[in-house]
């Protein structure tokens, strides 16, 4: 009895490692290919392709300057006034063209000593251009349209003065000038107009008039001037 109790113990001991081997071959040989092919297929990979660059919108600019004017006008009987006073201009562009607003208002005092002014208020309105661009200098050109009110004496053929003679009416400007950038938020502009308007002649009959219109401005650039650095 004893040696076959013996014979059993020793096939339980020999017959549990092979079980145990072969699920642990099991285990690691047709659980991982099961495993393997019920997973899902990877994903094409799509070549990444260089795209061409998104071309940068043009930024908008805003000027605004405030300056002095100085008006040539024509006088009754071929005289010449001078007048001065002050100019302001707003100014919204992209790159070198722009549309500008511009009103002014010059004066001159004690004339035909009457101890009365004369004026001229204009408000006008029209593109600029800006020819040549640079970093320090630009040049541009504007043509300019909208209204005039001329105020003042006015010397008639026979010799008499009339007292607050004004008129209202269409006029127009067209001329050009440089600025120069101090920074890239401030300048220097200096300008030349022929500037038309309309008044009494010596005969008391309204005609257009030819005025030569000198302005210094000092401008303020609101917005990016990465396209004048050149």
């Amino acid at each position: 009895m004893r040696i076959i109790f013996s014979a059993l113990v020793c096939s339980l001991f020999c017959a549990v490692p092979a079980s145990a081997q072969s699920s642990i071959a099991g285990a690691s040989g047709a659980a991982p290919a099961a495993a393997a092919s019920a997973e899902t297929p990877p994903a094409p990979v799509t070549p990444i392709r260089s795209k061409s660059p998104v071309a940068a919108a043009k930024s908008k600019t805003i000027e605004f300057g405030v300056g002095y004017s100085y008006v040539r006008q024509s006088g009754s009987q071929s005289t010449r006034l001078g007048l001065g006073g002050p100019d302001a201009s707003f100014t919204v562009g992209f790159s070198r063209l722009g549309i500008t607003t511009d009103v002014g208002y010059v004066r001159a005092s004690n004339v035909l000593n009457t101890g009365r002014q004369s004026s001229v208020f204009t408000y006008l309105a029209g593109p600029v251009f800006h020819h040549t661009v640079h970093r320090k200098f630009d040049s541009y050109v504007h043509v300019l349209a909208g209204g005039a009110r001329v105020s003042g004496p006015v010397l008639t053929n026979s010799g008499t003065i009339m007292l607050g003679g004004w008129t209202t009416g269409y006029a127009w400007a067209v001329g050009g000038g440089v600025e120069y950038w101090a920074t890239d938020s401030m300048a220097i502009r200096s300008g030349v107009d022929y500037m038309r308007t309309s008044f009494y002649d010596s005969s008391l009959v309204v005609r257009g008039q030819g005025n030569i219109r000198t302005t210094a401005t000092a401008v303020y650039y609101f917005g990016s001037r990465l396209h004048k650095h050149r």
